[in-house]
């Protein structure tokens, strides 16, 4: 078998005919999507040889120790080359194609090569996507949901989701996010409203977490946002990142998303409409009416959890880069207009 590159040096023509079979010659390197990804580093290599693509994308562990640590914790790099490996040819949106995955069970390094979607348009998340966009992602979303109701234990027993109660998320999340929680508080970057919260979240996670857990359950992205989104001109969108599968509510998704992708104003504008498109989608694929009465709640106390993104990730970014901090800071400030319009404090 190939072996797993240590860093990116280690990402040479050889080792890239080797891997994915190839016929490549010669190979240019840069990196990528700095301040988009935080919990890995993105390469973009240029491909000389008969037949090769133009350019493929290399994805490797974070380069800081801090994102490191905490993907591998949350089996986030092992997660997604099991994605690759087993279930990208059964999902129902556009994921790239796979050139090659390897993971190591006992280090968890990783490495994916895969196709370069970066011809298609993306959103900003920073900017804040548009109700058009979030309406066609949020299409996408729910078959992606439907395919999997109440199907989602196959992909826990396999390795390739994590389940929202599994108890490695209240063993580590509390210490990391008092982690995040206090260098946010340093930078001084956190809302008002979400610093009178934030004394109260620790203990609340794991409940909220069992909560989202319960069925009906779906296989959820888990972290549905618009840096992970591309958009085709004929319609489609595309999806991308998979290393936090997991089984839980689907509302999970859809409340990470309109919370911290949309901006305040247009969340608050169309909140309840992309929910209930949601809703009317998943009954489209053929999702029962009696699973979806209590969605509304999930979505609110998703929403509540979620808080956890910005702040854990804010562990692992350099917030002198004016990109990783303009991304902690609007989710922050998408998750307050939360709080506030969605009564999220009266949860805890």
């Amino acid at each position: 078998m190939v072996g797993i590159p240590a860093t990116i040096d280690d990402v040479t023509a050889d080792w890239l005919r080797e891997a994915t079979g190839l016929d490549v010659q010669a190979v240019e390197i840069e990196q990528i999507g700095v301040g988009v990804g935080v919990s890995s580093a993105l390469y973009r290599a240029r491909l000389t040889g008969t037949g090769c693509p133009a350019t493929v994308v290399v994805k490797l562990p974070a380069l800081d120790e801090a994102a490191v640590f905490t993907s591998t914790m949350f089996v986030m790099y092992l997660r997604e080359v099991r994605f690759f490996a087993e279930l990208a040819h059964r999902v129902s949106m556009r994921v790239p194609a796979c050139h090659h995955a390897a993971g190591d069970d006992a280090t968890s390094q990783f490495v994916v090569v895969m196709e370069d979607l970066g011809g298609l348009r993306c959103v900003d998340q920073t900017v804040g996507m548009a109700v058009e966009d979030a309406e066609r992602a949020v299409s996408e979303l729910a078959a992606w949901h439907a395919l999997w109701w109440r199907k989602a234990d196959e992909l826990v027993g396999a390795g390739i989701a994590v389940c929202l109660s599994d108890p490695i998320y209240p063993a580590v999340l509390p210490m990391v996010f008092g982690e995040g929680w206090d260098k946010l508080a340093a930078a001084d970057l956190l809302p008002s409203a979400i610093e009178a919260i934030g004394p109260r979240f620790g203990p609340a996670m794991a409940g909220l977490l069992t909560d989202l857990a319960t069925d009906p359950t779906t296989m959820i992205h888990g972290d549905f946002r618009a840096d992970n989104l591309l958009f085709a001109p004929d319609g489609s969108v595309a999806l991308v990142d998979f290393q936090l599968t997991g089984r839980g509510s689907g509302a999970y998704d859809l409340a990470y998303f309109v919370t911290q992708s949309l901006e305040v104003d247009v969340a608050a504008a169309n909140e309840r409409a992309l929910f209930d498109r949601w809703i009317a989608a998943l009954q489209v694929g053929g999702v029962p009416e009696a699973d979806l009465g209590r969605m509304w709640e999930d979505y609110r106390k998703a929403a509540l959890f979620c808080l956890v993104y910005p702040v854990v990730a804010s562990r692992g970014m350099d917030l002198s880069d004016p990109r990783q901090r303009d991304l902690v800071v609007s989710m922050l400030r998408r998750f307050d207009r939360a709080v506030e319009e969605l009564d999220l404090a009266d949860l805890l």
